[in-house]
Protein backbone atom coordinates (compact mmCIF):
# COMPACT_ATOMS: atom_id res chain seq x y z
CA UNK A 1 0.00 0.00 0.00
CA UNK A 2 1.55 3.30 -0.93
CA UNK A 3 2.65 6.44 1.62
CA UNK A 4 -0.31 8.63 1.98
CA UNK A 5 2.45 11.25 3.61
CA UNK A 6 2.03 14.67 2.80
CA UNK A 7 4.91 16.63 4.48
CA UNK A 8 7.85 16.72 3.00
CA UNK A 9 9.92 15.26 5.76
CA UNK A 10 7.58 12.13 5.75
CA UNK A 11 7.52 11.87 1.78
CA UNK A 12 11.42 11.95 2.06
CA UNK A 13 11.73 9.52 4.43
CA UNK A 14 9.26 6.84 2.56
CA UNK A 15 11.52 7.77 -0.18
CA UNK A 16 14.35 6.73 1.65
CA UNK A 17 12.95 3.81 2.99
CA UNK A 18 11.87 2.46 -0.42
CA UNK A 19 15.03 2.80 -1.65
CA UNK A 20 16.83 0.36 1.06
CA UNK A 21 14.20 -1.64 0.37
CA UNK A 22 14.35 -1.83 -3.29
CA UNK A 23 18.23 -1.83 -3.20
CA UNK A 24 17.77 -5.02 -0.65
CA UNK A 25 15.77 -6.54 -2.93
CA UNK A 26 17.15 -6.03 -6.30
CA UNK A 27 17.93 -9.87 -6.79
CA UNK A 28 14.52 -10.96 -6.31
CA UNK A 29 13.80 -7.94 -8.97
CA UNK A 30 16.26 -8.24 -11.94
CA UNK A 31 13.72 -6.27 -14.14
CA UNK A 32 12.99 -3.69 -12.10
CA UNK A 33 16.79 -2.65 -11.64
CA UNK A 34 16.52 0.09 -14.37
CA UNK A 35 13.80 1.60 -12.69
CA UNK A 36 15.35 1.29 -8.94
CA UNK A 37 18.82 3.05 -9.83
CA UNK A 38 17.02 6.13 -11.57
CA UNK A 39 14.85 5.91 -8.60
CA UNK A 40 17.63 5.63 -6.06
CA UNK A 41 19.67 8.71 -8.10
CA UNK A 42 16.39 10.58 -7.86
CA UNK A 43 16.31 9.98 -4.28
CA UNK A 44 19.75 11.36 -3.97
CA UNK A 45 19.49 14.39 -5.50
CA UNK A 46 16.42 14.80 -3.60
CA UNK A 47 18.33 14.77 -0.66
CA UNK A 48 21.40 16.71 -1.75
CA UNK A 49 18.80 19.72 -2.64
CA UNK A 50 17.51 19.31 0.79
CA UNK A 51 21.28 19.61 2.51
CA UNK A 52 21.34 22.94 0.08
CA UNK A 53 17.89 23.91 1.20
CA UNK A 54 18.98 23.87 5.14
CA UNK A 55 22.37 24.98 4.31
CA UNK A 56 20.73 28.55 2.74
CA UNK A 57 18.33 28.69 5.03
CA UNK A 58 20.66 29.01 8.13
CA UNK A 59 22.68 31.22 5.73
CA UNK A 60 19.55 33.53 5.01
CA UNK A 61 19.10 34.04 8.80
CA UNK A 62 22.12 35.08 9.47
CA UNK A 63 22.26 37.52 6.49
CA UNK A 64 18.86 38.56 7.96
CA UNK A 65 20.27 39.01 11.09
CA UNK A 66 23.56 41.22 9.71
CA UNK A 67 21.73 43.42 7.39
CA UNK A 68 19.33 44.13 10.29
CA UNK A 69 22.33 45.27 12.30
CA UNK A 70 24.07 47.34 9.80
CA UNK A 71 20.71 48.99 9.30
CA UNK A 72 20.25 50.14 12.71
CA UNK A 73 24.23 51.16 12.68
CA UNK A 74 23.73 53.50 9.61
CA UNK A 75 20.09 54.84 10.89
CA UNK A 76 22.15 55.88 13.91
CA UNK A 77 25.50 56.94 12.00
CA UNK A 78 23.15 59.02 9.73
CA UNK A 79 21.75 60.66 13.00
CA UNK A 80 25.30 61.24 13.98
CA UNK A 81 26.11 62.53 10.24
CA UNK A 82 23.08 65.08 10.10
CA UNK A 83 23.48 66.54 13.32
CA UNK A 84 27.11 67.74 12.79
CA UNK A 85 25.86 68.87 9.26
CA UNK A 86 23.29 71.20 11.35
CA UNK A 87 25.86 71.75 13.54
CA UNK A 88 28.52 73.01 11.09
CA UNK A 89 26.30 75.26 8.53
CA UNK A 90 23.89 76.28 11.21
CA UNK A 91 20.50 75.55 11.89
CA UNK A 92 18.88 78.47 9.68
CA UNK A 93 20.78 77.84 6.90
CA UNK A 94 19.05 76.17 3.08
CA UNK A 95 22.12 74.37 2.78
CA UNK A 96 21.05 71.92 5.44
CA UNK A 97 18.00 70.52 3.50
CA UNK A 98 20.37 68.73 0.97
CA UNK A 99 21.30 66.35 3.74
CA UNK A 100 17.39 65.63 4.72
CA UNK A 101 17.24 68.35 7.39
CA UNK A 102 14.75 70.91 8.02
CA UNK A 103 16.21 74.41 7.80
CA UNK A 104 14.76 76.93 11.18
CA UNK A 105 12.92 79.89 9.16
CA UNK A 106 11.81 80.85 12.20
CA UNK A 107 8.17 80.79 14.07
CA UNK A 108 4.90 81.90 12.21
CA UNK A 109 3.13 84.40 13.82
CA UNK A 110 -0.75 83.33 14.59
CA UNK A 111 -2.71 86.30 12.62
CA UNK A 112 -4.86 87.80 15.80
CA UNK A 113 -8.87 87.22 15.13
CA UNK A 114 -9.95 90.44 13.24
CA UNK A 115 -12.76 92.38 15.52
CA UNK A 116 -15.73 93.50 13.86
CA UNK A 117 -16.02 97.21 13.29
CA UNK A 118 -18.48 98.74 16.27
CA UNK A 119 -21.77 99.30 14.90
CA UNK A 120 -24.83 101.39 16.34
CA UNK A 121 -27.55 99.33 18.05
CA UNK A 122 -30.42 99.61 15.72
CA UNK A 123 -33.17 102.58 17.72
CA UNK A 124 -35.89 101.15 18.90
CA UNK A 125 -38.99 100.55 16.65
CA UNK A 126 -41.17 103.89 16.76
CA UNK A 127 -38.58 106.01 16.91
CA UNK A 128 -37.07 108.38 14.48
CA UNK A 129 -33.57 109.05 13.53
CA UNK A 130 -32.26 112.14 13.74
CA UNK A 131 -31.53 114.24 11.37
CA UNK A 132 -28.41 115.34 9.91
Amino acid sequence: MPSRETRTAGVLGDLQNLSMTMEANKDLLPDLEPLRLKFTGIVTQTLEVRKQQVALQASKQASSKQFQKLLTEGKAMADVLRTAVKSHFGPREEKIAEFGLQPFRGRKVKAAPEKPAPTTPPAPAGTAEPAK
